[in-house]
């Protein structure tokens, strides 16, 4: 077999391969309630680290830790635990904000555990939420489960949903 056959059953193989792993997902891997999850990483703008002090904000939905002052904009700020029907998160060092952006134009933060990787998930890695995922998270929050390469489990999250207004939350 000549080099440039091998070359070209060697692209072709590369080929199949990725066909058959579907389209790639780059996502923020993060710890929330001692597990992974994820989120696409398109949708973080960036991660700071928790200040010492978040505004509250009265009359707020309960999974609203406040406001911050990042550079001069206000960004509200939200306990995804809470939101997921959990306790209140407690505040470690390890502890994050991720800002993330909706819309293009909806700014806001959500507190993690702890940032752990950007890692690449591939579309045949994901299952649906409904047959992996216990009764404990609300499932219309998540996209699916990823089986990581190393074996782990990393839970998707789906933003838009988890972010959604509810209808009490609206004002009049």
């Amino acid at each position: 077999m000549t080099t440039k056959n091998m070359h070209a059953r060697i692209a072709q193989h590369e080929e199949t391969a990725e066909e058959y792993r579907g389209s790639e997902e780059i996502v923020l891997v993060f710890n929330l309630f001692g597990e992974n999850y994820a989120l696409d990483v398109n949708l973080v703008r960036e991660i700071v680290r928790v200040p010492p002090i978040i505004t509250r904000v009265p009359n707020a939905s309960h999974y609203v830790r406040g406001v911050i002052n990042l550079r001069g904009t206000v960004i509200p700020v939200m306990d995804i635990s809470q939101k997921m029907g959990g306790e209140p998160q407690e505040i470690t060092p390890e502890s994050r904000i991720v800002v993330a952006v909706l819309d293009e134009d909806v700014l806001f933060g959500f507190l993690v555990d702890a940032v752990r990787e950007v890692s690449t998930i591939w579309e045949s890695q994901i299952e649906s939420a409904d047959a992996s995922m216990d009764a404990s998270v609300d499932k219309k929050y998540l996209r699916g489960v990823a089986k990581a390469d190393d074996g782990r489990l990393i839970v998707l999250l789906d933003l838009a949903s988890l972010f959604e207004l509810e209808e009490g939350d609206e004002k009049e």
